[in-house]
């Protein structure tokens, strides 16, 4: 287990160090895979990293013919919702790269959860020709609860081993998800975490310096049980590293 700290004086500074980030790792997959296979996380904090993306000098150093975009999460909301991360991630970067249409793999919220979270299990085992997916980088965050993509604290999605992406119903926001699950995200080759503003400080320590209670802090999952994790943080996040 390694993690890798990453920490800028502002929001702004953060976003930029992670735009420099994602695009070495572009580079280093292309050249080594011919691909980059990438999963995108939702919510506020990777917005401002996605229109870094869309603009020079970052866009420029991407191949974005041989990227392949993921999710690793998504409400289960229409598609034009303002509340779908897909739609989000559209308007902030991918309409505006020239990636293959037929290489992005989003998640459908419109569907009834079972059904969305069933479709979207079978289409990472036929992208990754059944064999456990190892993703050149997936981004997240983590809620000020501990949460990262959508394992949040007790429920039980934290425990499953056999499905790749699943439904998970979130009692204290009363609304559906799709997630990937935890064995998904071990096995990536590079894990970026997002985390801004002083009220993850409290979560983020128990994250990294706490006794290991994945139920409570399901960010863990991914923290104590990976190689390379990089952490990307503003200064007031920061202050949990200390």
């Amino acid at each position: 287990m390694a993690n890798f700290f990453h920490i800028s004086d502002t929001a702004d500074a953060m976003s930029r160090a992670a735009a420099d980030f994602f695009v070495e790792r572009a580079k280093t997959a292309i050249s080594r895979n011919g691909r980059f296979t990438v999963s995108l996380s939702g919510g506020s904090t990777p917005e401002a990293l996605f229109r870094l993306l869309a603009a020079s000098p970052w866009q420029d150093g991407i191949d974005w013919q041989k990227v392949h975009i993921f999710w690793g999460d998504e409400r289960c909301v229409p598609d034009d919702s303002p509340e779908n991360n897909a739609r989000m991630a559209r308007q902030a970067l991918l309409d505006h790269v020239p990636v293959p249409e037929n290489q992005i793999c989003r998640m459908n919220g419109s569907l009834p959860p079972e059904a969305g979270a069933a479709l979207y299990d079978i289409r990472l085992r036929e992208f990754f020709d059944w064999k456990m997916p190892v993703f050149d980088l997936i981004l997240l965050g983590m809620g000020d609860d501990g949460h990262t993509a959508s394992l949040f604290p007790h429920t039980p999605v934290l425990k499953e081993k056999h499905r790749w992406a699943k439904e998970v119903y979130v009692d204290k926001l009363d609304s559906w998800r799709i997630t990937l699950t935890a064995p998904v995200i071990q096995s990536a080759a590079c894990i970026a975490f997002l985390v801004a503003g002083e009220k993850k400080v409290a979560a983020l320590k128990e994250v990294l310096h706490g006794d290991y209670r994945p139920e409570e802090f399901p960010s863990q999952l991914v923290a104590r049980n990976r190689a390379e994790v990089h952490w990307f943080l503003d200064a007031a996040a920061g202050k949990a590293v200390d």
